[in-house]
């Protein structure tokens, strides 16, 4: 008796699953059906005359970006811009850009570029460009209307917390970008600041470059600043954690396709292990620099100071669909070795510190006593600049706190942890 109900229970679900399985292809045959009914009365009706390519095109431009903010159809130009953005050098403002709560949003300005030098700041709304109204705009249309030939201008409104809207004009350049720059830290001499202002191809290889040289000089502590660095490649994230961690999960990836399922490991080989790290990091780090210090957060190998990062946490695939165009497609969402996400979420700092400055004051001439003699001052001034002819042979880069509160906290937490690993 329990067998056959056992079977007609059976029975009865591949009956269902049957029933379930016309049904959804009954919807997905009406769907289409729908839409091809659509297409034929646009190109019937519409006032305009347009051609059946061109409505699919707008279509799937209009498609994408509902599904979420990182999802875009790129056409022939976006394609190929897509190509050099991560190569180190093109053509803009060098700004990066995105959608949050539905309105154009800076994530960062890149160091050293036109939008940097205008003094665009993570968080600021783009209103207009020119004269273009960006409520309504995709973030690929923004894109190509703020990229265009060196040596031109454009106008942006820009809308930022607790000011009026304001206009700043900028002239295109070609960006190029050296994502690794390394400096002795004033006032700290065991201490190296390394700034990574994006994750381009070129950042595992410059890091090792500092790494090893910062190795033979002795230094005791690093810096690592991440602020208004907008992410980049996987691989380079990737690539800068398991510098600094010895063994397990680096970050993995999940997503619907169990292709798409994808664990990266750290390797023993090569690892920095033992030299304490301090993070910084703020709303405009993003993506690829929440991987980093979300995980080096994780193992409790580095101490992060300063905001809560943008929390972009997803993973996109270049999906081609021609030989000149694509789908920029979100596939699956980052997990950080605690198995968290940033995804919407960010990475919260262990210590948070706002943006501020510091006055610096300079009490010398309150102590000066001996100092006054002419001789001691002689021999004072030789020791100056004995320090500047071997600053110069040694061509050693001098980064300045001045007053940046963020930094001057990190300093002073390294400091902190050198010397509590050499008390040990």
């Amino acid at each position: 008796m329990k067998k056959m109900l056992f079977v007609v229970f059976i029975f009865t679900a591949l009956i269902h699953a049957k029933i379930n399985q016309i049904e959804n292809q009954q919807t997905r045959l009406a769907a289409y059906e729908k839409f091809v009914k659509v297409v034929n009365m646009i190109e019937a009706y519409y006032v305009d005359e347009l051609n059946t390519t061109t409505i699919i095109n707008k279509a799937l431009k209009g498609l994408l970006p509902n599904l979420d903010p990182h999802s875009s159809y790129l056409d022939k130009a976006s394609y190929k811009e897509l190509k050099i953005q991560t190569s180190g050098e093109f053509g803009g403002l060098g700004i990066v850009v995105g959608m949050r709560n539905g309105v154009l949003t800076v994530i960062s300005p890149i160091d050293d570029t036109p939008a940097y030098k205008a003094g665009l700041k993570a968080g600021d709304i783009i209103l207009k460009i020119n004269d273009k109204a960006t409520l309504d705009m995709s973030l690929d249309e923004a894109v190509n209307l703020m990229r265009g030939k060196p040596g031109t201008k454009i106008t942006l409104t820009i809308v930022r917390k607790g000011q009026k809207p304001f206009k700043v004009t900028i002239t295109r350049a070609i960006i190029k970008i050296k994502s690794v720059k390394a400096y002795a830290l004033k006032g700290y001499p065991n201490i190296e600041y390394i700034r990574i202002s994006s994750f381009d191809k070129n950042v595992v290889p410059s890091l090792k470059k500092v790494l090893k040289r910062i190795k033979k000089e002795g230094k005791k502590g690093i810096i690592i600043d991440l602020r208004n660095n907008p992410g980049g490649l996987l691989n380079q994230a990737v690539g800068t954690l398991d510098l600094f961690i010895d063994k397990g999960v680096l970050v993995s990836q999940k997503g619907r396709v169990s292709s798409e399922n994808v664990v990266y490991k750290a390797h023993s080989e090569g690892t920095y292990k033992d030299i304490p790290i301090v993070v910084l990091v703020n709303g405009g780090s993003a993506s690829a620099s929440e991987i980093v210090s979300g995980a080096l957060q994780d193992y409790k190998r580095a101490v992060i100071v300063g905001e809560k990062t943008f929390g972009k946490g997803s993973v996109q695939a270049i999906l081609p669909v021609t030989k000149d165009e694509a789908l920029r497609l979100t596939v699956a969402r980052y997990y950080l070795p605690s198995g968290r996400t940033i995804q919407a979420r960010g990475v919260t700092p262990d210590i948070i510190i706002h943006p501020g400055k510091i006055k610096e004051i300079n009490d010398n001439t309150a102590k000066i006593t001996e100092a006054n003699l002419k001789a001691h001052l002689r021999a004072e001034l030789q020791k100056i600049d004995h320090k500047k002819v071997v600053l110069k042979n040694q061509k050693e880069k001098i980064k300045k706190i001045n007053g940046d509160l963020q930094l001057l906290t990190g300093a002073n937490i390294l400091k902190a942890l050198i010397i509590a690993k050499e008390n040990r």
